[in-house]
């Protein structure tokens, strides 16, 4: 072998005076495929390591021990105010009537801002975070296809999004029937249902909820991958919420209102009677989907175009 050949293989001697030809392993050549032997997309960025990830975070501890401790603050303000006001025919009014009751207020109270913020939180900080640590390139780099980190981040806050709206309802379900108890639930408009009854509806109720809050999810994962800056996305996406909210409000616009994003937020209030009439949570949930498709679609546009630089 002349000194200028690159040699390709290691040749031991044997006792024998035979020569053996030993490979050498040939790290980061490309298989048929033109990925690199021992590459899988499929193993990068697994679910359970982002979503441990997102746990260790302060942001995630404390939005979750918020909604744990909110309904404890609100049975504090109901006990420590004065019941002059008690009586109506309002979610407020009614709160103290039974456990259900208070559960369906809590609810009622934090569906219009604070689980919009929630949900805008765990979806607008998915991308945006990582741009503003400036790590986002070096997870493309690792390889992660941009598609799955989109796919597995959103995955990871949607998981995060339903358990901080379970975590609500259920610790305000818990702390009201321990309180008042485990009485029928009374709608506003005086109809009583049964604990188990209303049970069921309050469960209906909080996946409606959930449903409906995913146009906030698509608008907030849309804002996180044009920004580097995580406030921006959240707090664009809770501006447009309330933006909607105020909008809403306009009579005047007639049916127009219809075509709103927020404008079915509560209609799970008709959940709360003994004849159902699910066409207004049905056109919700479609209105909800459609525009969470939307901007969903226009996330992975946006994310698969976009020079990352950060």
């Amino acid at each position: 072998m002349s000194d200028d050949e690159t040699p390709t293989s290691t040749e031991v001697a044997l006792p024998e005076k035979e020569t053996a030809l030993v490979r050498a392993p040939q790290l980061g050549v490309p298989n048929g495929d033109g990925a690199v032997e021992g590459y899988s997309a499929k193993r990068t960025l697994p679910m359970r390591v982002e979503l441990a990830r997102q746990l260790r975070r302060v942001r995630t501890r404390l939005t979750l021990a918020f909604l744990v401790l909110l309904p404890l603050l609100l049975l504090a303000a109901f006990e420590l105010g004065e019941d002059d006001s008690r009586g109506g025919r309002t979610f407020a009014d009614m709160a103290t009537a039974s456990g259900l009751n208070f559960a369906v207020f809590t609810l009622f109270a934090s569906t219009g801002f604070l689980l919009v913020v929630v949900v805008a939180l765990f979806f607008g900080d998915t991308v945006a975070s990582e741009a503003s640590w400036s790590s986002l390139k070096y997870l493309l780099a690792a390889p992660v296809p941009r598609i799955r980190l989109l796919r597995q981040k959103a995955k990871v806050a949607a998981l995060l999004s339903v358990l901080g709206i379970v975590l609500l309802v259920g610790v305000a379900l818990a702390v009201g029937v321990f309180w008042f108890g485990t009485g029928d639930l009374i709608s506003t408009t005086g109809e009583a249902l049964t604990f188990p009854r209303g049970v069921l509806s309050l469960g209906a109720a909080t996946l409606y909820v959930a449903i409906h809050l995913s146009w906030i999810a698509g608008l907030a994962l849309f804002l996180s991958v044009n920004t580097d800056a995580p406030l921006g996305a959240v707090g664009g996406a809770v501006l447009i919420s309330i933006l909607s909210e105020i909008i809403d409000q306009i009579s005047a616009l007639g049916d127009l209102r219809n075509y709103l994003p927020t404008h079915f937020s509560t209609a799970y209030s008709d959940l709360l009677s003994e004849d159902v009439d699910p066409s207004s949570m049905i056109t919700g949930c479609f209105s909800a989907l459609a525009y969470a498709a939307v901007f969903t679609t226009l996330a992975i546009w946006r994310f698969n175009r976009k020079d990352i630089t950060s």
